[in-house]
């Protein structure tokens, strides 16, 4: 065991201290690939396994905890933060309770006592760890099932939709998958969703949402609020949906994957103002709390409707919600759980509230450095306001008639060049990359570099599509 430990141990120090320079995708290395596949072996060398393994990972896989992949929203993760991963993988505890572990039950109490502490919200809401923003979503969204179907006098624990009507829903035009798929699982549909958006960004259109309610004569209903919409990074108005949700009695959900990290800065602190009158919420911590896949974070403010719509009763060797050997599993919709806050408790043990205020900081300047840099070159064009960590932007050179189609291409021609990572999107129906800045390590050095690259590949494909075009 020692000597294959002694293996990852070997590899990981020249593999974190490429990540500053190496490519984040070789394209030539994937062909290693090819080294993994074949029939199950009747028998195997662990060693050799082991090797085959980091050999191939530490070429092929895409180095997305380096400074310079900006695809999706992905964070990195910070020394302390791996090295309790690692002790979470070493100590392999079972997180469903007291009774299975107190280590881990001691562990994440604190650890979600500290994450209400950093974003400002009352030590008195109840809080689950979840593998990511989805099941973030899916756990403050089924407690909203929970306290809805209440409403209508039903227990949708005990006795599930059946009979009842469909459960309002309301959103801007920000509503993230990651919701429709929780109300998809919900049984709600992925469709029940009415977006309220008054353009073709998405932005909310309270007058709009407001005779939605006003339609539903009093019958209760759900508001998903957007913290950070995830191609511009722009918010909606949580404070105004807040009044509407106290005015007409819905259930606030925000969805704050990365967004709820504006709480940290007092320059963007603005933007989340009203979310801790939120009754749910819902985060990422692999994003901007830089701490290993998978970990997400609900918070919801009647801490006993977790245990009300997760609980599981029927097995008599299991603790309930309210018995004193019960823990977290019997708050959120997983049972057995690896120990997953200790990454998150040695982060913020280690860094505190001021690092984590500084590394958002510093990437809001990086976030205006690479808007300076795109408004600088004429072959580039900003289409949103950088409001907080992703800049929204494409290529626009003379003589392309077909921009959307250009973009598309120079997406794809910066994934296959593999030096930085940002994938493309839609915004407002035409084609950008969305580059989002949220890991510990980059640097003003990763933002030019990028900028480099982007110019450098719209040079060589206008190039062509002129050659083409003549």
């Amino acid at each position: 065991m020692s000597d294959l430990l002694g293996q990852v141990h070997a590899a990981a120090g020249p593999y974190l201290a490429s990540l500053a320079s190496r490519p984040v995708q070789d394209s030539q290395a994937l062909s290693l690939l090819a080294e993994l596949g074949g029939p199950l072996p009747e028998s195997g060398d662990a060693a050799e396994v082991v090797e085959r393994l980091l050999r191939v990972g530490t070429a092929a896989g895409t180095a997305s905890a380096g400074p310079r992949f900006f695809h999706f929203v992905t964070g990195g993760v910070t020394p302390a933060a791996l090295a309790a991963d690692w002790t979470a993988a070493l100590l392999d505890q079972n997180a469903f309770s007291k009774i299975s572990s107190p280590f881990a039950h001691e562990v994440e109490a604190v650890a979600l006592g500290w994450l209400k502490e950093l974003f400002g919200l009352p030590a008195s809401w109840g809080g689950a760890l979840v593998g990511s923003a989805t099941f973030a979503n899916f756990t403050s969204l089924g407690c909203a099932t929970h306290w809805w179907g209440f409403q209508h006098g039903v227990d949708t624990a005990e006795d599930g939709l059946a009979e009842l009507p469909r459960m309002p829903v309301l959103s801007s035009g920000y509503v993230h998958a990651s919701a429709r798929k929780a109300l998809q699982m919900l049984g709600h549909g992925r469709n029940s969703v009415t977006v309220c958006a008054r353009d073709g960004v998405g932005r909310v259109d309270l007058g709009v949402m407001r005779r939605h309610l006003d339609s539903l004569k009093g019958a209760p209903a759900v508001i998903i609020a957007n913290a950070g919409e995830v191609n511009a990074g722009d918010f909606d108005p949580v404070g105004e949906l807040a009044d509407l949700a106290r005015e007409f009695g819905c259930w606030l959900h925000v969805d704050g994957a990365f967004g709820l990290f504006a709480r940290l800065s007092p320059r963007t602190s603005h933007l989340v103002a009203g979310v801790d009158r939120a009754d749910s919420i819902a985060a990422d911590a692999h994003k901007w709390l830089n701490v290993p896949y998978e970990s997400g974070f609900a918070f919801v403010k009647d801490q006993a409707r977790l245990g009300a719509a997760f609980g599981m009763p029927g097995a008599a060797y299991l603790p309930g919600p309210g018995d004193p050997a019960g823990g977290y599993a019997l708050y959120g919709p997983e049972s057995s759980r690896r120990a997953r806050s200790l990454p998150i408790f040695a982060t913020l043990a280690a860094y505190g509230k001021r690092g984590h205020r500084d590394m958002v900081e510093r990437h809001l300047d990086l976030a205006q450095q690479l808007a300076a840099r795109v408004d600088a070159a004429p072959e580039l064009e900003r289409l949103a306001d950088v409001q907080l960590c992703i800049v929204c932007f494409r290529a626009v050179p003379t003589g392309v008639a077909d921009l959307d189609d250009f973009n598309r291409r120079l997406g794809a021609a910066l994934l296959a060049d593999g030096r930085v990572y940002a994938g493309t999107t839609v915004y407002d129906g035409k084609v950008a990359l969305r580059p989002a800045i949220v890991n510990w390590r980059t640097t003003e050095a990763d933002i030019d570099v990028f900028a480099d690259v982007v110019l450098e590949l719209t040079h060589k494909l206008s190039q062509e599509v002129g050659t083409r075009a003549s």
